[in-house]
């Protein structure tokens, strides 16, 4: 191999070693433009390489002046120059709000290395964690209490249905016809609960094909009031899930935007991928994030710890089962459902990692 064909491997795996860090690198160059960002930078600044690169650093998060000032203290010596719970947040990313710390060591003359480490990336993986093992105890236990509720109900409709045939007053009849459709209703909630009743079948999908589909049956059912925009990264490659349980998923989030919203808002369907990301106690190298992000009045923070719980709802009239349902399929894909809320901006983000994964 000649000398230029080994620099360009060494190139190559310095590269891949640093895609494959949790912690954010990015190189600024003389000017403060951005010369690096490696794959969790990318993640974290929600900024590719060839889009960020040559671009101020400054002009990628808002309020920079803490970052700036580490990196102009670097440039006056030659040891790292260390900062702790800096508050960053992308301007790409207005609903992310991360605490960062930082090191900035100067790499030459012109270039200084910054290494950024979310810490809230540790608080997310821990409540993550819980959360899983939450719902695994709950779902089994509301499966349990949903099959002794379904046997009784099946004896109550069938002797309505027999008491109908018998009685000779129509008036009369209407009673047992409620009861019936009480039945059917009470039926159909237990079934929700049960979740989905044949196994998944997993192919390569197209995952924006499902999302416009989900995106007309919004557009169809959602007041002229609400305006719906999409905001697609169109190099995501295929993804291998149930096209449809996770169209199900999709649209249960996505109305359950619609409904907060009530008669005028603005819901955004957005994707994207990331790198480096945590679900549960396993890692992926990149994931693929579906957004649904609404500017309604946030989610009442009494429901915050339970809101993906079956029966937990916000709204009345509403069955809570709509996000049980979605984070169900999620999580049975390997993925999973988080949420951000305050007033006036609430994003539920679907991450799904790319590939094979195993249903419960």
């Amino acid at each position: 191999m000649g000398l230029e064909a080994r620099h360009l491997s060494l190139a190559f795996d310095t590269a891949r070693l640093l895609d494959a860090l949790a912690t954010a690198v990015v190189v600024v160059d003389a000017r403060g433009g951005v010369d690096y960002l490696n794959g969790s930078a990318q993640t974290m600044l929600a900024a590719g390489l060839n889009q960020a690169r040559g671009r101020p650093l400054a002009e990628l998060v808002r309020d920079p002046g803490p970052i700036e000032s580490i990196v102009a203290r670097s440039r006056e010596g030659t040891e790292p120059i260390a900062h702790r719970e800096v508050r960053l947040v992308p301007t790409a990313r207005a609903d992310v709000h991360l605490v960062v710390d930082c090191t900035a060591s100067p790499l030459d003359a012109e270039r200084v290395l910054l290494e950024i480490s979310d810490t809230t990336r540790q608080q997310r993986i821990s409540r993550d964690t819980a959360l899983l093992a939450q719902l695994g105890g709950s779902r089994l236990m509301v499966r349990q209490l949903a099959h002794e509720i379904k046997n009784p109900l099946g004896g109550l409709r069938g002797a309505a249905q027999l008491l109908e045939r018998e009685l000779p007053d129509a008036a009369l009849r209407e009673y047992t016809g409620v009861i019936i459709r009480e039945a059917d209703r009470l039926r159909a909630l237990v079934d929700n609960l049960l979740g989905p009743a044949v196994p998944f079948r997993k192919e390569s999908v197209n995952l924006h094909e499902l999302l416009q589909h989900v995106y007309h049956l919004l557009r169809s059912e959602a007041p002229p009031g609400i305006a719906i925009l999409r905001d697609y990264d169109p190099s995501l490659p295929p993804v291998t899930l149930d096209r449809d349980q996770l169209v199900q998923a999709m649209l249960n989030l996505g109305r359950n935007a619609v409904q907060v919203l009530g008669e005028s808002g603005r819901l955004t369907l957005r994707t994207r991928a990331m790198t480096n990301v945590t679900i549960g106690a396993q890692r992926h190298r990149v994931v693929v994030c579906v957004q649904f992000e609404d500017n309604g009045p946030g989610v009442p923070p009494e429901l915050a710890d339970t809101i993906f719980y079956p029966l937990v709802t916000g709204r009345p009239g509403g069955t809570g089962l709509g996000l049980a349902v979605a984070q169900d399929i999620v999580t049975r894909h390997g993925g999973l459902i988080e949420f951000e809320s305050r007033p006036g901006q609430t994003v539920f983000s679907l991450l799904l990692p790319f590939g094979e994964t195993h249903g419960a």
